[in-house]
């Protein structure tokens, strides 16, 4: 097969996508192509195909009477009958039962099944749901699409889906939600397609900005933070400054916990401000009208950041009843609301010590993304860096410096007000007021853009950040012991993928047998820590409670080998292996290596049997 023409790199984020790509091959003169941003083609009002740098990660499907027929029409779709993009979002907040959203956070909730249409969560009778999964291939179709239209039109070897293509993806992200990312793409008919994780590429596009200049602006020993605060994530990981043979080399050292807080938190915070302003005058919202509020909320908070002259912005709600005009509802969101509410709310200013509160969890509750309870960014930060002085890592006498510089990426770190206060809390913590902001490209723009660079330094074009997996996995194995009346048989956890292993490799877990169930149901669990990063294969923890915690489990039934009747327990041994798109098998082998079970952990399905 040829090699690709391009270079592609996919920021897949839960309020917008962004693609930037380059040329596979150097130039005249041995230099890169340089990294562009492709403009992406969209319906931006009915009738109206525009091409902007976002797409906004929405999907609008209209009812009979919301749209008049033809009208979101694309160059290449005449009878699309949903809006992808800028439409779907400011039609969706209008009706916002018939608006799918935040698919990139439903990935991650091992809750539900993802690969189950649930979205949209409220929809009408007559609407026909999606999966999370689905939606994600809906934006990486459109993405595909509007690039075919405009590259590979009468060149079938600049088509997108046979272009090298670099998806990013959290770096908190567990094995499972990776693997459902690559389903995904898999459904747009993407072929050679790698993982990325989004801090690095966030870095990585401040290197290729800087060009040579970052080698002066970092120093051996330092650690670097990267704070990506997303729409639905805020993604903490720090990369560590080495010398190798005399040069300056960089390593992913740290992952946070996945942290399902965001901009959606703050827009629903705002929501609730404007509603409780609402209420004290005697206007009642019903939920409808909420859940529209809170889209509405979100376009007000975004120009009132972008336009510093701006003191306020209004805010319109639809009415209910058949007077739409007459029933419709306006207030406005003030500068120093939006202020007061984040700064206060979620970077408040907070001692190293304090981590965020736990509170117990009601019984009962709606099925809904599982956001944070404790919506403080800076307390959240304040546990990953604390972790970090506490893990195995630290205490094997292999410190990890405090952050000399940061790296902010995102959207809601985009207003200085919210970067300045991180830095002053930062400062705080370390009795320093040298702490560093290293210049972003561009805190939209920057994942896509380094993605493409990232492909380019797999070239051998660029520098790598030497990372791996971000946390080490391990599988629940039953300890053997006699029969004690209400007493369970301890899990132990065996690493099976030690921290940093590097994607297209693999590992063996021999020299012990291990007994596996077949021919009848059994439970699986997959594990994983934040802490442990000196365990390696093969190695097994017995107390694990507070550093290990379940990734998801599964129970299947593994089928016996022909002639074998059901219920035996097999000897295996296992084997585990990173790919190179960056996903985590599980193989369990037989003595005689004549059966192979891979336990897929992604998807409810048998298991392979070989």
């Amino acid at each position: 097969m040829s090699e690709a023409r391009y270079i592609i790199g996919i920021d897949l984020g839960t309020t917008h996508c962004v693609l930037a790509y380059t040329e596979s091959g150097p130039r005249e003169g041995g230099e890169p192509a340089p990294i562009e941003v492709f403009q992406i083609q969209q319906i931006v009002n009915p009738g109206e195909v525009k091409a902007q740098p976002m797409l906004p990660s929405f999907l609008f499907f209209p009812g009979t009477h919301d749209v008049a027929p033809g009208s979101l029409a694309l160059p290449w779709n005449a009878d699309v009958e949903y809006a992808t993009g800028e439409f779907a979002r400011k039609r969706g907040a209008e009706i916002p039962n018939r608006l799918v959203s935040s698919a990139k956070s439903w990935l991650s909730y091992a809750g539900v099944d993802r690969t189950e249409p649930i979205l949209p969560l409220d929809a009408p009778a007559d609407l026909e749901k999606i999966s999370p999964v689905d939606a994600s291939a809906r934006y990486l179709e459109h993405l595909r699409d509007a690039w075919n239209v405009r590259m590979a039109e009468g060149d079938p070897s600049a088509r997108f889906e046979d272009q090298d293509i670099y998806l990013t993806v959290p770096a908190s992200f567990d094995a499972v939600a990776r693997e459902l990312t690559v389903k995904a793409a898999r459904a747009a008919g993407l072929n050679s397609l790698s993982l990325l994780e989004e801090p690095q590429a966030a870095f990585y596009a401040w290197i290729e900005a800087s060009r040579e200049d970052w080698r002066k602006a970092v120093k051996v020993g330092e650690s670097i933070l990267v704070c990506d605060v997303g729409g639905g994530t805020t993604d903490l990981s720090l990369i560590q400054v080495t010398e190798e043979n005399g040069d300056l080399a960089l390593r992913r050292v740290a992952v946070g916990d996945h942290i399902l807080l965001g901009g959606d938190n703050m827009d629903l915070t705002l929501a609730y401000a404007v509603q409780a302003k609402l209420a004290a005058k005697g206007t009642k919202l019903d939920g409808w009208q909420f859940r529209s509020l809170r889209h509405t909320c979100r376009v007000a908070k975004e120009r009132l950041l972008a336009n510093p002259d701006r003191e306020s912005e209004p805010v319109v709600i639809l009415g209910r009843g058949s007077s739409l005009i007459g029933a419709t509802i306006r207030t406005e969101l003030s500068r120093d609301e939006v202020r007061r509410i984040l700064l206060d709310g979620f970077f408040p200013e907070v001692e190293r010590s304090e981590f965020p509160g736990e509170k117990p969890r009601v019984g009962m509750r709606e099925i809904g993304l599982p956001y944070e309870s404790d919506p403080a960014v800076t307390k959240h930060l304040a546990r990953f860096l604390g972790r970090q002085a506490q893990s195995d890592f630290a205490n094997s006498g292999q410190e990890i410096a405090f952050p000399g510089a940061v790296l902010f990426n995102g959207g809601v770190m985009k207003p200085e007000l919210i970067r300045n206060r991180m830095i002053s809390v930062l400062e705080r913590w370390s009795r320093s007021r040298g702490l560093r902001e290293l210049d972003s490209a561009d805190l939209y723009l920057a994942v896509a853009r380094g993605a493409a660079y990232y492909g380019l330094a797999r070239k051998g074009r660029g520098i790598r950040i030497r990372g791996g997996i971000g946390r080490p996995y391990y599988i629940g194995v039953e300890s053997s012991m006699p029969a004690v009346p209400g007493v369970p048989a301890p899990i132990k956890a065996l690493c099976v993928a030690p921290f940093g292993m590097e994607e297209g490799t693999g590992a063996e877990v021999r020299g012990k047998d291990f007994g596996l169930v077949v021919g009848e149901p059994a439970v699986f669990s997959l594990l994983a820590s934040t802490l442990r990063k000196m365990d390696r294969i093969g190695e097994t923890v017995e107390d694990w409670a507070g550093e290990i915690e379940e990734v998801t489990t599964m129970e299947i039934c593994l089928p016996a080998a022909p002639g074998e009747e059901g219920g035996k327990v097999i000897p295996v041994w296992l084997e585990s292996r990173v790919t190179e798109v960056g996903t985590l098998e599980l193989w369990c082998v037989s003595r005689d290596e004549d059966h192979r079970w891979k336990l897929e952990f992604n998807l409810r399905e048998r298991a392979e049997n070989r």
